[in-house]
């Protein structure tokens, strides 16, 4: 964002890449998917960078208010500095954060999740799947991530980016507003598990086995941990693939 401010260009979105999209191994994949589509359709898009910090959504889960709107307030003034209208994230969390709990804080922008942003550009003809896509008949079931279905309703934009797909799609019993959370959420994912008989994850992923799910279809890098960890408690590695709906898309796209 700096070197495009510096060179006179305005970007046509920031993408927020988020604390997993930036260090977490698995979700830089992610993050590399959604750029790859940016680029294949020609959206003008920038990053933040070194200057990008936590939305604060954990700290503000955990109870730390104080914390949360000491980061907002530093992230708002950095977005009202370079004038930042429209913001796509990698990330409900962030998504949520940005989009419900900053307004209030005085950062107004228009927040889209990634999900979005690709139902949008299926919907205007940009992104259509090759004929030899590697999903064609593979059976996939999507997963809502609490921020992204209960906590904004967006349950049809990721469905949508998957029906464009010569696939097998299945629900698991338990989705959309009666989905369940992959155990991350609140930030749980930074804590050990409370005394119990059995981890959230595990329990999810018994959904999946039960609709006999090939892949496992997430839109949360939070969930993506969660999910995996979940498939190699059940020793499913071979039979299950978890992928973000950003990484299905661009492998469907031949990107």
């Amino acid at each position: 964002m700096a070197a495009m401010v510096a060179a006179g260009k305005v970007p046509e979105l920031l993408f927020w890449v988020g604390c997993a999209g930036s260090f977490d191994e698995r979700a830089q994949r992610i993050t590399r998917s959604i750029c790859k589509i940016l680029q294949h359709v020609g959206i003008s898009y920038a990053v933040l960078g070194t200057e990008e910090s936590c939305t604060g959504d954990p700290a503000k889960r955990a109870g730390n208010e104080f914390l949360f709107q000491m980061q907002a307030m530093t992230n708002i003034e950095l977005l009202n500095a370079y004038e930042v209208k429209k913001i796509v994230t990698g990330c409900p969390h962030c998504f949520n954060t940005l989009k419900n709990e900053y307004p209030s804080l005085g950062g107004n922008y228009e927040v889209i999740h990634h999900t979005q942003l690709i139902q949008q550009l299926i919907d205007e003809g940009k992104l259509k799947p090759q004929d030899g896509q590697p999903f064609k008949g593979r059976k996939i079931t999507y997963h809502d991530a609490c921020y992204l279905g209960r906590g904004n309703e967006v349950y049809e934009a990721p469905r949508s980016a998957l029906e464009v797909l010569d696939a097998d799609l299945v629900e698991m019993k338990r989705c959309r507003s009666n989905g369940l959370c992959c155990g991350a959420g609140g930030a749980q994912m930074f804590k050990e598990p409370e005394p119990g008989k059995k981890e959230i994850n595990v329990e999810r992923i018994e959904d999946a086995i039960e609709a006999k799910a090939q892949i496992v279809a997430s839109a949360c890098p939070f969930c993506m941990t969660m999910l995996r960890d979940g498939v190699k408690h059940h020793e499913k590695e071979q039979e299950i693939q978890v992928l973000d709906i950003a990484e299905i898309t661009a492998q469907a796209n031949g990107l």
